[in-house]
């Protein structure tokens, strides 16, 4: 049975200096949630995707989604519509959760 309850998400995020390591914490073909560990200053290049879920629980930096730019920080959660482009810059450590429905 995969792992269903998660006292302390933020431990299980991976920083790496080569870039974003997204730890997967139900990884199914009709729904995938993750946690990301981006380091300050790292960045998620502006691509297309599917319909997801941002919710950021650490940090600060601004994520694009479309042709707006929004200021992240803990508390904030951003709906990236399926097709958008999107992309993320970090000026401190961040931690995110993100989630996304089958395509």
């Amino acid at each position: 049975m995969p792992d269903i309850y998660f006292p302390d998400i933020k431990s299980k995020a991976v920083f790496a200096a080569d870039g974003p390591k997204p730890q997967f914490l139900i990884d199914a073909p009709q729904f995938k949630a993750l946690v990301v560990g981006l380091e300050a200053g790292g960045q998620i290049p502006i691509h297309p995707g599917e319909a997801a879920m941002y919710h950021f629980l650490e940090g600060e930096g601004l994520m694009t989604v479309g042709e707006e730019t929004f200021a992240i920080k803990p508390g904030v959660t951003v709906i990236a519509p399926s097709g958008s482009k999107r992309g993320m810059n970090a000026k401190t450590r961040v931690v995110f959760l993100g989630s996304k429905g089958a395509s």
